[in-house]
Parts: structure tokens; C-alpha cells; sequence
């Protein structure tokens, strides 16, 4: 289809047209989720093939550490290919974030174990790790900025909640394929290769998302724009701002934080300190990834209509109440009821927060800037608080002896979230001005 059929089309049906652009741009943000929940799900296998230690808590916390690492490489990503994305468009840097990750998923699933090839293995998983980290800096501010400038008036954030809710699906479908895998094989067979499946599945599907990517149109708030600043002046700009960054940063570490808390650490949580079954942890986890699916676009909508700042000092407030008696009162009695009631409520929590979060992170960074911003914000926020929520919980359970111990941390997190809100949304401030402008 050439460009002037390709816009009669989407003249003739613009809803049509958006839905096919949101599909087309949160096809990335599937790969990414789908490809980051597995290898945490699966950290108890990949700790015994990749980092064989003297007990299973240095195994999984090597593990989790590798997982973490990955996070570090987001805020490199997020300056890098943000400034990228800033600069030639939204469609060609989406492609190339994609590139980058399918290299790292690629790696992981085929790399042998520690016991083929030695340290070489552990080294080429956290190559992999990296890759997929450098990538995902940008992919998701990329991705967000794209849902906000092609958003209808009055619905930037039922728009950008899907790229988060895209990357529930994903989650969705790992626990769907590990639950099936826990059925049809024996736990020797799932430990020795049948965990590298879900992995092979994740490649075979990287030439439909590419094929997805590839008729991605530019937005036209993007090619209006008359001057697409280069990598040094995107640089400049965010020097300038840091100060919005920084507290961008804090106001996303309550969504990372609570996503990795009920979703990559879940699995682990409830084999290794819970003591159930491998079937409720995955049970509990396909829940939430469906919770999390209904409460963005709601959450997102109705930061629309009553504005972004009353939802999210509202669950921050409930977060800071909740978490740590909510997982106390899961560890004194654990059963597949309870764990489902307190994860379905903090998936509540990060439903409603993220749905806000996302259009008034986008709202508040420079529009010359925006990807680079949104990404660094994101990705710093990534880095510190939620891709090593996993290894953070582990090592508080095992220093405290609490098994609800990760709440401590959770609302940690939440009076971050809630201090970003006050500062950026006080009178006057920025937030306000942009969310007024909508």
C-alpha cells in the first residue's frame, strides 16, 4: 500500500486506523515483558544451569542479580536511543529498539549451561541481560510518547495505558505456557531444558513483530514539528532539567516496584517462602496479569476526567497503609486464597497508579526531549528500585527472617511515588499546567 492510499484508508476509518497503531506499537512492549517475566519466573532453573553456588539463596541471589543488571543498562539506553528516537522519529528508533532486544532473547535461549561451556555461560546470559536492558531504556518511553501524541483531545491517558497494559498480555501468556509446562513434564525435565521453551517461543515470534513494526506510521505531531533537536542538543536540554527528571524518577518507583513485586517475583515468592505448589504460584500470577489489564485503561481513563494527581496520591496513600500488612497477613497463614486476595490488591495499586502515571510523566518533560526524558525518568527508576525488587526481597527475608519483609520495601517505594506528586503537582507547578492543558 503506498502513503496516499495508505492515508485515504486511514481517513476513511480513523478508529479503525489508532487501533491498528496501538497494536503496531505495543507489539515491541509484549517481547520485552514477556521475555523479562520469564527469566524471573524461571530464576530457580536458570540459577542451578547458569550459577551453581554452595546453597540455593547465593544461586538465586547471583541469579537475580544478573536479572537486575539488565536495569542498570536502561538509563545508558533511555540517553542514547532516546536522544535517537528524539531525533529521526518514533518509527524508525522503535524498530531498532526492537532489534536489540530480539539480539539479547535470541542469546538467552540458546546459550548453553554452566556445566557445557563453564563461566562462559554466565557471561553471554548477562551479555544477553544488557542487550535487552539497553533496549527497553527507550522502548517503552518510545513507545508512551508515540500512544500520547497520536491520543484523541481529552484521552492521552486511555491511550499511553496500553502500552502498559500490552506487556500484561505477555505475562498472561508465559504463566498460561508454564502452567501447561508443569502439567505435561516432570520437574527434573523442566529443570534439565524443558524451562528454555518459553524462550524459543519468544524468538519464533520476533519476525511477526518486526512485520508489525515495519508499517508502523510516523505521528504527525512528530513530523509537524519543525526543528528535531540532534543528540547534543536532546543532552543539553536534559541537563537543564534534571531536576524534572530526578523527581520523574521517584514518581515511577512506585509502579516498577509494585509491577516486579507481583509479577517477575511472584513465581519465586511462593515456591521459596511461601511453600506452595508451582501450579497456584502460576495461578496467582495469570490472575494478576488479567487485573492488571482491566485496571490500566480505567485507571488511565479516569485520570481523563478527574485529573492525574487525586488517583495517585490516593493509592500511594493506600499503598503506604496496605503493603506491609497485607503480606503479613498472607505469611501467617499462606494458601492460594490469600495470595490471590493481597496480589490482586496491589495489582489494584499498580492499575490505577501506572494508568495516571504514564500520560503525567509524558505531560511533564520537555516536548523537544520527550522520549529521552520519559525513557531516562523511567529507566532510572527501573534501575534503583524495580528490576532489583526481586534481589532486594530476597535478601530482606533472609536478613530479617520476615517473610513479609518486601512490604517494607513496597511502601518504601509508595512514599517516593507520593512525594514525586506533591512536588511536581504543587501550585503552579508543571504537572498542573500540562494536565490543565490537555
Amino acid at each position: 500500500m503506498n502513503p496516499s492510499t495508505a492515508a485515504l484508508a486511514n481517513s476513511a476509518n480513523p478508529r479503525a486506523s489508532k487501533i491498528g497503531a496501538v497494536l503496531r506499537v505495543t507489539s515491541g512492549n509484549f517481547l520485552e515483558q514477556f521475555d523479562f517475566f520469564l527469566f524471573g519466573f524461571y530464576a530457580t532453573y536458570i540459577s542451578k544451569v547458569f550459577f551453581p553456588a554452595s546453597s540455593e539463596f547465593a544461586s538465586l541471589m547471583l541469579t537475580f542479580a544478573v536479572f537486575g543488571a539488565g536495569f542498570l543498562m536502561r538509563p545508558l539506553g533511555a540517553i542514547v536511543l532516546g536522544a535517537y528516537i528524539d531525533e529521526v522519529g518514533r518509527r524508525k528508533g522503535l524498530i531498532v529498539t526492537l532489534s536489540i532486544m530480539a539480539s539479547g532473547t535470541i542469546l538467552i535461549a540458546c546459550v548453553p549451561g554452566y556445566a557445557t561451556i563453564g563461566m562462559l555461560a554466565p557471561g553471554l546470559v548477562l551479555l544477553g541481560r544488557l542487550l535487552q536492558g539497553f533496549s527497553a531504556g527507550a522502548e517503552l518511553g518510545g513507545v508512551s510518547v508515540y500512544l500520547a501524541e497520536m491520543a484523541t483531545p481529552g484521552r492521552k491517558g486511555f491511550y499511553t495505558s496500553w502500552q502498559s497494559a500490552s506487556q500484561q498480555v505477555a505475562i498472561v501468556v508465559a504463566a498460561a505456557l508454564g502452567y501447561a509446562l508443569n502439567s505435561w513434564m516432570t520437574a527434573d525435565e523442566i529443570g534439565a531444558w524443558g524451562w528454555r521453551i518459553p524462550f524459543f517461543i519468544g524468538c519464533a515470534i520476533i519476525p511477526f513483530l518486526f512485520f508489525l513494526r515495519r508499517s508502523l506510521q510516523e505521528t504527525d505531531e512528530f513530523k509537524a514539528r519543525r526543528h528535531h533537536p540532534k543528540a547534543r542538543e536532546v543532552f543539553k536540554t536534559m541537563l537543564q532539567n534534571w531536576r524534572t527528571v530526578l523527581t520523574g524518577m521517584l514518581l515511577v518507583a512506585m509502579t516498577t516496584t509494585t509491577f516486579y513485586l507481583i509479577t517477575v517475583y511472584t513465581p519465586t515468592f511462593g515456591r521459596t517462602v511461601l511453600k506452595l505448589t508451582t501450579a497456584d504460584s502460576l495461578v496467582v500470577t495469570l490472575c494478576v496479569g488479567i487485573s492488571n489489564f482491566v485496571w490500566l485503561p480505567i485507571g488511565g481513563a479516569l485520570s481523563d476526567r478527574i485529573g492525574r494527581r487525586p488517583i495517585l496520591i490516593a493509592i500511594t496513600v493506600l499503598a503506604i497503609l496496605t503493603s506491609y500488612p497485607a503480606l503479613s497477613w498472607l505469611a501467617a497463614l499462606p494458601s492460594l486464597g490469600r495470595m490471590l486476595i493481597v496480589l490482586l490488591w496491589f495489582s489494584f495499586f499498580f492499575g490505577m497508579y501506572n494508568g495516571a502515571m504514564v500520560a503525567a510523566l509524558t505531560e511533564v518533560m520537555p516536548v523537544n526531549v520527550r522520549v529521552a526524558g520519559f525513557s531516562l525518568a523511567f529507566s532510572l527508576a527501573t534501575a534503583l528500585f524495580g528490576g532489583f525488587t526481586p534481589a532486594v526481597s530476597t535478601y530482606l527475608i533472609q536478613a530479617t527472617g520476615d517473610k513479609a519483609a518486601p512490604g517494607y520495601w513496597m511502601s518504601f517505594a509508595a512514599v517516593c511515588g507520593l512525594a514525586a506528586t506533591l512536588a511536581l503537582y504543587r501550585r503552579g507547578g508543571a504537572a498542573e499546567r500540562s494536565e490543565t492543558a490537555i
